[in-house]
C-alpha cells in the first residue's frame, strides 16, 4: 500500500484524520480521569494540617495581637453601621426585610447579624454599578453598534434585574447546597438521638453526644444540633430553643422532627419510639427520592443518546460501506 496516497473520505472528510483525532480526544479524556482519580484529597487531611499548624503556633507563643483583632472588629462594626446609616436615610431599611434577611442568612449558614445589612446594601449598590456600566457602555461607548434598540434594552434591563437578584441568588444557592447536607445525615441523626434515649440520656445530652458523632461526616447538621443543645441550657422556653432549630434549617423534616419534640416536652410522650418512627418515615423518603432519580434516567439519557452516542454508532456501522461506495464511485 501506498503511504502517499489519499485515505478513504467520507462527505470530503478524510476518514483516518478524524479518527486520529477521536482517539486523541479519548487518550486525553482517559489521562484526565487517572489523574483526577489519582489526585483525590481527603478534605480532613486540610484541617488536621492547619490544626496543628495552630497547635504549633500557640505552643511557641505566636498568637495574634488581641489590639489587632480589636482594631478589625471595630473596622467592621464602623463599616456596617456606615452601610446602616445610609439605608436608613434613603428610607430603604425596615424592621420585616432585616429579620427575613437574617433567617435566609441563618439558613445559609451565616449566623452574624451584619451580614444581614450588606446583603440589602448590595441589592441598593450593584444595580448602580453593574447597571450603570452596561448603560454607559452600551449607549454612551457604543460598544455593540449593530443592535437594535429593543437589544440594547433588553441587555441593559437584564443586568439590572439580575444584578439586583445577585445575592439572594447566592444565599438561596448557599441555602439548597446546606439544605442538601443536612437532609443527608438528618436520619443517622435521628437513630442516634434514639440510641441516646434509650440509654437514658437527656434530649440536651442526647443532642451534644449526635453533634460530637456526626459532626465530622456531616459538619452542618453537627453544628445545628450543637447550636440547639446550648440553645436548650440556657434559655428558660425550651421550646424557643426547638423553633429556633426549625427556623435555621429549610426542611420540612427538620420542622416534623421540632414539632415531635415540642409535644414530647409538653405531654411527656415516649421520645425513643417516635424518633424512631420519624428516622424509618425519612429512610423510606430517601428511597422514594432515589428511585425517583433512578426513574428519570431514561428521559435525562435521551438527549446525550441522540447527540453524542447514536451518531458515532452510525459512524462505527455504516462507515465502512460508505466508503468503500465512495471509493467505488470514484474509482469508476
Amino acid at each position: 500500500m501506498n503511504p502517499s496516497a489519499p485515505g478513504p473520505t467520507l462527505l470530503g472528510i478524510d476518514v483516518y484524520m478524524v479518527a486520529t483525532g477521536l482517539v486523541a480526544v479519548a487518550t486525553f479524556a482517559l489521562m484526565l480521569a487517572i489523574y483526577a482519580v489519582t489526585t483525590v484529597r481527603d478534605p480532613m487531611a486540610g484541617r488536621l494540617k492547619a490544626l496543628n499548624e495552630r497547635r504549633e503556633q500557640l505552643k511557641a507563643g505566636i498568637t495574634a495581637s488581641t489590639s489587632k483583632r480589636r482594631a478589625k472588629l471595630t473596622t467592621t462594626n464602623q463599616t456596617t453601621d456606615r452601610m446602616r446609616s445610609v439605608l436608613s436615610s434613603l428610607k430603604v431599611l425596615q424592621d420585616s426585610q432585616l429579620k427575613t434577611a437574617q433567617i435566609k442568612l441563618a439558613q445559609a449558614g451565616i449566623r452574624s447579624k451584619d451580614a444581614a445589612i450588606k446583603v440589602i446594601f448590595g441589592r441598593l449598590v450593584l444595580p448602580i454599578v453593574i447597571g450603570g456600566f452596561v448603560i454607559f457602555g452600551v449607549y454612551v461607548l457604543d460598544w455593540f453598534p449593530e443592535w437594535s434598540a429593543m437589544k440594547r434594552y433588553i441587555v441593559t434591563a437584564g443586568a439590572l434585574i439580575l444584578s439586583y437578584k445577585l445575592p439572594d441568588i447566592i444565599v438561596k444557592n448557599k441555602i439548597t447546597k446546606r439544605s442538601a447536607a443536612i437532609r443527608k445525615g438528618l436520619p443517622d441523626a435521628l437513630d442516634l438521638l434514639v440510641i441516646c434515649a434509650e440509654a437514658g440520656l437527656t434530649v440536651d445530652a442526647a443532642f451534644h453526644r449526635v453533634a460530637r458523632e456526626l459532626g465530622k461526616a456531616y459538619p452542618e447538621l453537627g453544628d445545628e444540633f450543637a447550636l440547639c443543645a446550648i440553645e436548650l441550657g440556657f434559655l428558660t422556653d425550651r421550646r424557643a430553643a426547638f423553633e429556633n432549630l426549625a427556623q435555621r434549617i429549610d426542611l420540612e423534616a427538620v420542622r416534623g422532627v421540632v414539632t415531635t419534640m415540642i409535644q414530647t416536652e409538653k405531654y411527656g410522650t415516649p421520645l425513643a419510639s417516635a424518633l424512631r418512627v420519624l428516622s424509618a418515615e425519612f429512610r423510606n423518603e430517601r428511597m422514594m427520592r432515589a428511585e425517583e432519580k433512578a426513574a428519570r434516567l431514561p428521559a435525562i439519557m435521551t438527549v446525550p443518546l441522540i447527540l453524542f452516542i447514536l451518531p458515532v454508532l452510525f459512524i462505527v456501522i455504516l462507515g465502512p460501506a460508505a466508503c468503500s461506495i465512495s471509493d467505488n464511485f470514484v474509482g469508476k
